[in-house]
């Protein structure tokens, strides 16, 4: 059978209907917790977390009912993250970079340019470099991280003017940031005019034209309709970007030890095939976008890491994050500097 989006998520879909038809429980769950995020309802990571939260409550018999509220339905990101961290939600996934405002390691997944494939992403993220970066989430941030990062893609430049071949193409550019020190960083050294907007209020600002472009993975482009507003899609993958699912300590800490492995165990796998669904999207969805007006481009990534490196970029992040976690990072990427 052809995959396409729809076939995609029809089929995630369907295991979401069959597990909520044999989960259904007359009694009033023991622990109601509220999981947030800032997709899409139809993005692949609501709707393996709707699978998730079916699943969950299947197997604790209803004890436990994790209830989903997607695109900033609570709050912009920054505000999800201050619910999470004082309990006024339990759950929430965010990106390492925008998480990275309270633990500063996390950011230390967007490098620019530092992951070659996904290969090497998932070796860094299932093994030491995601257990230090775990560790620091807890340490700073008093969060709890799953053991399975979510995919949120290689991201890509879209533009409403022109297309980016090159990083002497990105000069002078307004583009849209999310609010994070490092995309700050990386984008300055690449000679635009970053500004930090929250991915709630990015296609309003794209319409009104406050900011020329802005970056993303495929599948949140196609999610979002930002192809809607923007004309030029270029082929970056300029950083890759995943959501740690984040629990509040103390609401975790309350479950017992049989329901925690539960939930985890269940987030963890959901994870996993959500991982596969983005692969599968991405694969896929440049004709989609294509088909509605995007146009796409290579860009040369050398001229880009040169630029970069020429800008003090690599030194500037190894110098905040220590040479011992730059050094984990290089075992998985190789040689940045």
């Amino acid at each position: 059978m052809e995959l396409t989006r729809r076939t995609v998520l029809a089929g995630a879909g369907a295991g979401v209907i069959g597990l909520q038809a044999g989960g259904a429980f007359a009694q009033k769950a023991e622990f109601t917790y509220k999981y947030a995020n800032n997709l899409p309802p139809t993005h692949p990571m609501n709707v393996r977390a709707r699978e998730m939260a079916s699943a969950v409550r299947a197997e604790t018999r209803g004890r436990v009912d994790i209830q989903i509220f997607p695109q900033n339905q609570l709050g912009s990101d920054t505000e999800m993250l201050a619910l999470v961290r004082s309990g006024g939600i339990e759950f929430f996934t965010l990106s390492g970079l925008i998480l990275s405002s309270v633990a500063p390691a996390a950011a230390i997944t967007g490098v620019g340019f530092a992951f070659p494939n996904y290969e090497a992403v998932w070796s860094a993220l299932d093994g030491e470099l995601g257990t230090y970066i775990r560790a620091e989430i807890l340490a700073k941030a008093d969060l709890v991280a799953m053991d399975r990062i979510w995919d949120n893609g290689f991201r890509q430049i879209t533009s409403s003017t022109k297309p980016i071949r090159s990083a002497e193409d990105l000069g002078g550019m307004k583009i849209r940031v999310p609010v994070s020190p490092m995309w700050s960083s990386m984008f300055r050294a690449l000679g635009t005019v970053p500004a930090s907007i929250n991915f709630s209020e990015v296609y309003a600002a794209l319409q009104a034209k406050t900011v020329e472009g802005q970056e993303n993975p495929l599948a949140v482009i196609d999610a979002a309709k930002l192809y809607e507003v923007q004309k030029y899609c270029s082929l970056t993958h300029h950083m890759w970007d995943g959501f740690w699912f984040l629990a509040n300590r103390s609401a975790w800490e309350r479950l017992p030890q049989d329901l925690r492995g539960i939930v985890s165990k269940r987030v963890n796998a959901a994870a996993t095939v959500e991982r596969i669904d983005i692969a599968i999207l991405n694969a896929i969805l440049q004709k989609d976008l294509a088909n509605k007006g995007m146009i796409f481009n290579q860009a040369a990534p050398d001229s880009f890491r040169g630029r970069m490196r020429q800008a003090g970029f690599y030194a500037e992040w190894k110098a905040k994050f220590g040479s011992q976690a730059w050094a984990t990072l290089e075992r998985y990427t190789g040689k940045l500097i």
